[in-house]
């Protein structure tokens, strides 16, 4: 296999942290590759809250169903789209954007899940209103970012079934 692709195959979802905390350079890294992402009409439409602060975690922790592993994340990184600067696809450009952060997540030995928000309205409120995030701001995904307690082998989910050729 191409080390390359090793790279992308290398990422794995992380729930398991160490409790030890993420570096700055780190988490400026992170939403480096996040904005370097693909945007339709090169408009942009990602914003970022980065939450490091041990109580605020743990709080975030109780409002996300299924985000117990904040508890011991070393950061938080909830990935919001701007829908005055694209309405249409704010979605698809901070989805793009998110899987940049997963895969530069594994390529610095760090550990991170996708925790979907949108488009669970409970979920995006509750989290709207802790995040302090503008009206004009939709809230897709939390990012639980740590040092790995736990290291899922890279694998592939390579399906020959699901790709056509020039036609259904």
């Amino acid at each position: 296999m191409d080390e390359r692709i090793a790279l992308i195959l290398a990422r794995r979802s992380v729930r398991i942290y160490t409790g030890e905390p993420v570096a700055e350079d780190e988490i400026a890294a992170l939403l480096q590759a996040g904005m370097a992402g693909p945007s339709a009409r090169n408009l942009q439409p990602w914003r970022f809250v980065v939450v490091t602060d041990r109580k605020r975690l743990s709080r975030l922790s109780e409002i996300h169903p299924y985000g117990k592993m904040l508890e011991k994340a070393g950061a938080c990184i909830a990935v919001c789209g701007d829908t005055e600067t694209s309405p249409d696809f704010w979605i698809q450009d901070c989805s793009a954007a998110t899987e940049n952060i997963l895969i530069a997540v594994s390529m610095l030995g760090l550990g991170a899940v996708w925790l979907g928000v949108h488009p669970r309205a409970d979920r995006e409120k509750a989290l709207k209103e802790f995040l302090r995030v503008p009206d004009t701001v939709r809230l897709l995904c939390l990012v639980a970012v740590g040092r790995p307690a736990e290291h899922p082998t890279p694998r592939t989910q390579f399906d020959a079934t699901k790709v056509h050729r020039e036609q259904w």
